[in-house]
């Protein structure tokens, strides 16, 4: 009985003790708990400051990344100037969508009125005028001039009138005098029109009617002319 009672007693002393031992260790392990969640804490609010730290980088630091919004601002710039690049397009197409704008006058071109003079034994003074919406020049000065087909109908230059390229446009004119008989002789042959290019290689030349018969023997022509009185042909 005893011998019982004393191994009773013996188990309730070390149940007490642990108990004892685990409540100080419970008390043991809370401020040290409480004082690591302390310093846990801390670390999480230096962090939460450091978070808020960029932020205030951010603020010094921005100005690089608006720099980078400005170089963005730059691309539209770039953007606008292809734009404007584009306008020169409109510059490139300068001629109001003309066609033969500021080119070297053909003889389609122009429109072409003939009239019968007398100074100078005879000779035929021609005006040029470019057609409604064309501004031509032109250069070179001396047009190509024949009666006919043959060598003998092409009328030679002989140096007078205007030296400049010469501007049609609006109401402006030209004037070149053409000379069907420089020999007073009655070889020649009768043609009822005269046959115009502005350059050599003019592939649509005009044929314009003579208001009479001409009777043509080595005929001559002057440069074109501002003034009329410029294009009275004569050789020297």
């Amino acid at each position: 009985m005893r011998s019982r009672l004393a191994a009773r007693s013996a188990r309730l002393v070390l149940a007490a003790a642990a108990v004892t031992a685990l409540a100080a260790t419970a008390t043991a392990c809370g401020p040290d708990d409480s004082a690591d969640t302390g310093s846990s804490a801390a670390p999480s609010a230096a962090g939460s400051a450091g978070g808020d730290s960029p932020s205030g980088d951010t603020a010094t630091g921005e100005p690089s990344t608006g720099s980078g919004d400005s170089t963005g601002s730059g691309d539209k710039a770039s953007s606008g100037s292809g734009d404007a690049s584009g306008s020169g397009d409109e510059n490139g197409s300068g001629d109001g969508g003309k066609s033969g704008y500021g080119q070297v006058c053909g003889a389609n071109d122009l429109d072409f009125t003939v009239t019968s003079e007398t100074q100078a034994g005879g000779y035929y003074l021609v005006t040029a005028k470019a057609k409604s919406g064309i501004t031509c020049y032109l250069d070179p000065n001396t047009p190509s001039v024949s009666f006919g087909s043959s060598a003998d109908g092409v009328a030679s230059p002989v140096g007078q009138g205007g030296e400049d390229s010469i501007k049609l446009s609006g109401s402006s004119v030209a004037y070149t005098g053409i000379s069907p008989n420089t020999t007073n002789g009655d070889n020649g042959k009768e043609f009822d029109t005269v046959i115009i290019s502005t350059m050599e290689d003019d592939a649509n030349p005009a044929e314009l009617k003579l208001p009479d018969t001409a009777h043509v023997d080595k005929p001559i022509v002057t440069n074109w002319a501002t003034s009329s009185a410029e294009a009275v042909p004569a050789i020297a």
